[in-house]
């Protein structure tokens, strides 16, 4: 799941200022649960901007181009009268519907990272989209985004009995938990292997991806 946090409203205001129409985008996915995007943010948002809201919709997943189209059809005509379109979704539905309505978008969510969830407002960093998967030889344990330094050959002489010096020693060291991991399983000889630089053009390259 893409977890978001809400810009603080005085920036909103500020990012909205200049214009006297606009139209309000939720989403019905990710920033619902987030809590910062779904029907009751996006009402909040509403009655914040009344004077200067055309109207608003919440796009069952707003990343989707197909599922856009569908729930702001209704809304096409409303949406070319607006002079922007603020977007409660993540950075892809922002960029998403700037596609789809050709208008201006201000972005009202800063979007944080592909998290785990373990309860309404407790999210966990366990991606980073980097476009090269190593879990299998990390026991499911993502060292790019677990250990402070996204290091792929650890630990680092930083930790102490288990524990990482980034943060006073509060959080545990990704690679001592990989290794435990990996014990468990047997496998530890894939802890030994050498992992060399992430060649990060690799990464720049992947802005399009046509099954």
């Amino acid at each position: 799941m893409i977890i978001t946090k809400q810009k603080p409203l005085e920036e909103t205001m500020d990012m909205t200022e200049p214009y006297s129409k606009i139209f309000v985008v939720g989403c019905g996915k990710c920033a619902t649960v987030c809590q910062t995007g779904g029907e009751e943010e996006v009402a909040a948002m509403v009655e914040e901007l009344k004077d200067k809201i055309s109207d608003f919709a919440v796009v069952e997943e707003p990343c989707d181009l197909r599922l856009t189209r569908r729930d702001l059809k209704a809304h096409k005509e409303t949406i070319a009268g607006s002079d922007a379109v603020l977007v409660m979704n993540c950075g892809a539905g922002v960029q998403t519907i700037a596609d789809y309505t050709g208008r201006i978008v201000l972005p009202a969510l800063d979007t944080m990272f592909i998290g785990s969830t373990e309860r309404i407002g407790r999210f966990y960093d366990r991606c980073k989209a980097c476009g090269e998967c190593i879990l299998d030889e990390t026991g499911g344990i993502c060292p790019i985004t677990r250990c402070a330094k996204s290091i792929l050959n650890g630990p680092c002489g930083g930790q102490v009995e288990g524990k990482c010096e980034v943060g006073e020693y509060k959080n545990d060291c990704a690679w001592i938990l990989i290794w435990k991991k990996l014990k468990e399983q047997e496998r530890l000889d894939l802890f030994a292997e050498f992992r060399p630089p992430r060649d990060h053009g690799k990464k720049a390259l992947l802005t399009e991806i046509i099954f």
